[in-house]
């Protein structure tokens, strides 16, 4: 169990993810796009490693809080079909909100913004991950599964396969699936979160179920007449995977301490405002 049910489960996903994307690269080389760069491809797998590596040791931190937080618990909840798909569910409306809270709150945008710091859009985009996670942060997201009575451990392992399931969704090979897109994320969906068009910006935060962007008002249709432009506004023009986790932690944490005089409600501003509020201030140096 302390070895990280989350990175185990991705773990046990990664030769279906290798033959995606061998299977992506091979058909875009047929239609002769050359959306695979190598550098890039280092990049994120060195983000991948860091970023699982950080995982089992946040595990090995806070199972025992888990642990704590479970004797808490609402109701004894016991395996069954009926609880597997409830907590399913659950931990993918509570993902919704961390991932919407990620666009919106600097002090998770900083972590966040390593995923979305690719300009291209493909299977080995979803390897992009930060391992400043767990000090932005995300566990405190699963926190209320636990205290309703689901067990830490498959919590995490839920977290595992929600997290697995995205991986499928980073692709321009596949087009609108039809009635599947009513109710599930799709790579159609998931190509308008990544996108920095001003009409696509801060859409479509599912993790597996879209259903919570039709509900709570960020859903937006992908259209064929617009050319989705990926990336973030300041490309970071680096492949150095420390560059692409701590660029934004830097800026952040700059804006935040360094500015003489500042008045603490803005130094709570940049650190936990919007990222706008941080990007005009730089701008403005």
């Amino acid at each position: 169990m302390d070895l990280g049910w989350e990175s185990l489960t991705l773990l046990l996903l990664s030769p279906l993810f290798l033959l995606c994307m061998l299977a992506e690269y091979r058909i875009l080389r047929v239609r002769g796009d050359a959306d695979y760069s190598f550098k890039e491809l280092v990049c994120n797998f060195s983000l991948a490693g860091l970023h699982q590596g950080a995982d089992i040791i946040a595990t090995l931190v806070l199972m025992p809080f888990f642990l704590w937080l479970y004797h808490f618990r609402i109701w004894d909840i016991p395996l069954s079909a009926a609880s597997l798909i409830g907590v399913f569910i659950l931990q993918d409306f509570f993902y919704y909100w961390f991932h919407r809270a990620s666009h919106n709150i600097h002090w998770l945008w900083a972590s966040h913004i390593a995923h979305h710091s690719s300009e291209r859009m493909n299977f080995t985009t979803a390897f992009r991950q930060s391992l400043t996670y767990p000090v932005s942060g995300m566990w405190l997201f699963w926190t209320p599964l636990i205290l309703i009575g689901f067990a830490p451990s498959l919590v995490l392992v839920v977290v595992g396969v929600n997290l697995g399931f995205q991986f499928f969704v980073h692709t321009r090979v596949i087009n609108k699936l039809g009635v599947i897109e009513k109710v599930f994320n799709t790579p159609s969906h998931h190509r308008v979160h990544h996108a920095k068009n001003p009409q696509y910006i801060d859409r479509n935060f599912a993790g597996v179920l879209i259903i919570w962007d039709k509900m709570f008002g960020t859903f937006v249709e992908e259209r064929d007449d617009i050319d989705i432009d990926y990336g973030i506004p300041k490309p970071i023009q680096s492949w150095n995977p420390f560059v692409a986790t701590f660029h934004q932690w830097r800026t952040m944490l700059s804006l935040a301490f360094t500015r003489q005089p500042t008045p603490l409600k803005t130094r709570l501003a940049y650190l936990f405002g919007p990222p706008a509020i941080a990007d005009s201030a730089g701008e403005k140096t």
